[in-house]
């Protein structure tokens, strides 16, 4: 059973690979069944029955017959052309011989061939003609009486050969829409895993990016503020690389709640969700305070919870804004930071002077900012230095989120960055960004 079950998809798997040969096998076949029916007398029997061996075809019948069964072997480069010859060929039979040989075998098969390789209005054309011209010969040109069951027999032939063929066609359509179909989901699906796949990493990029370049500029201010004071005031160096070490803990911890998330789902410590958010504000600002650079904060959102999308894409732009004014604005800079809940959308605005009078470093009124101001570079302007990867990571956290983001320089000196971050009406702000 196996075996035969095998042999079948390999021989019809040949067959396909080799056309030409099929038909030619295909006409041997249908000139063999001409010539066994041509000695067959439909009415020839002693009781009006079926005789064979009675009649023999005439020397024109067998020519005929192998003109039609011949031209099979084209069927399927030109079928409209077979269709015709073997017409021709049929209708010659039909009107020129008393005993007609079974010639029209090669007209029905041509028929079936053009019906299914064409389209339907194709079909219908040519299968009414083929249909008329045959019968219509045979009814008012054969050697039987017009009301024969001879006659009605083509016409039902060359119909059903029609139906048949049509049915075919119209099935392999189906098979081949249903076939497109399930490619085109599947490449639909890969692309999908594909797109996933890259906002995924992406997202992991701009929260490793946040994490790193503020923590690391933290560390980067107290690290000078250290060095600076380290023989005159041994306490305040101590307590900057305090500093310096809470704000290595605090980077290492980030890192590792970020990375956690590539881990597999059954990792029982791999975390959920962030943890950043608009409720540890206050410890983000601190650390800036810590590192000598004087935050304002202005807050009208009542401490109301955010959707988790927006509220980390709201912590991370006040702390990627933050980390450029520590490192771009210059000595002395000043920042505001204000998150104000306009109806449906949650505003967020870091602004700096970037002009604040320098402190004579020699008597200075805040040590830690002077020493900070000494370590900190001349202004640079945030999108020139390194590509601007951070206002980048700003807008695409932003536009990801259906908000909008403006980041310039003020006129007068010092640059402002603002956020509007839809908290409701966009479906993916609704969303908890989870691992």
């Amino acid at each position: 059973m196996s075996t035969d079950g095998a042999l079948f998809p390999r021989v019809r798997q040949r067959l396909r690979a080799h056309p030409l040969a099929f038909d030619t096998g295909l006409a041997v076949l249908v000139f063999c069944c001409m010539l066994a029916a041509s000695f067959t007398d439909p009415h020839g029997g002693p009781d009006g029955g079926a005789s064979f061996g009675d009649r023999v075809p005439s020397t024109f019948g067998i020519v005929f017959m192998l003109a039609g069964a011949a031209t099979l072997v084209l069927r399927r480069n030109r079928p409209i052309e077979v269709l015709g010859a073997t017409t021709a060929v049929s209708l010659v039979d039909l009107i020129g011989d008393t005993r007609p040989a079974p010639v029209i075998m090669g007209a029905v098969i041509a028929l079936y061939t053009v019906a299914s390789r064409t389209d339907r209005p194709t079909t219908w054309r040519l299968g009414l003609v083929t249909m008329t011209v045959l019968t219509g010969g045979a009814m008012f040109f054969g050697p039987n009486p017009w009301y024969a069951q001879e006659n009605l027999g083509i016409f039902a032939w060359t119909g059903m050969a029609a139906a048949a063929g049509d049915a075919v066609r119209s099935r392999r359509a189906f098979v081949d829409a249903i076939r497109e179909r399930a490619e085109r989901a599947e490449r639909t699906r890969e692309e999908e895993a594909r797109r996933r796949v890259a906002e995924e990493r992406l997202r992991i990029a701009r929260d490793l990016h946040d994490v790193v370049a503020h923590h690391i500029a933290l560390v980067n201010v107290q690290a000078g503020v250290a060095a600076h004071v380290m023989d005159k005031r041994p306490d305040q160096a101590k307590e900057a690389l305090a500093h310096v070490r809470a704000a290595s803990r605090s980077a290492l911890d980030e890192l590792r709640a970020t990375v956690g998330l590539l881990r597999q789902s059954g990792d029982p410590e791999a975390p959920t969700e962030p943890v950043s958010g608009l409720a540890v504000l206050d410890d983000l600002l601190a650390t800036f305070r810590n590192a000598g650079l004087p935050v304002d904060v202005t807050r009208t959102d009542g401490g109301a919870p955010l959707p988790s999308a927006v509220d980390l894409a709201a912590y991370r732009i006040i702390q990627e804004a933050l980390t450029n004014v520590r490192k771009h604005a210059g000595q002395g800079a000043r920042a505001e930071v204000s998150v104000l809940r306009v109806g449906r959308t949650v505003e967020i605005t870091v602004l700096d002077d970037g002009t604040a009078p320098q402190p004579d470093p020699a008597n200075p009124v805040n040590p830690a900012a002077s020493a900070a101001s000494a370590a900190s570079a001349a202004p640079v302007d945030p999108v020139a230095d390194g590509g601007g990867h951070g206002l980048v990571g700003m807008r695409e956290r932003v536009t990801a989120l259906g908000g909008a983001l403006t980041a310039a320089p003020r006129y007068g000196g010092g640059f402002r960055v603002q956020a509007i971050l839809p908290v409701s009406g966009d479906r993916r702000t609704g969303e908890d960004e989870r691992a």
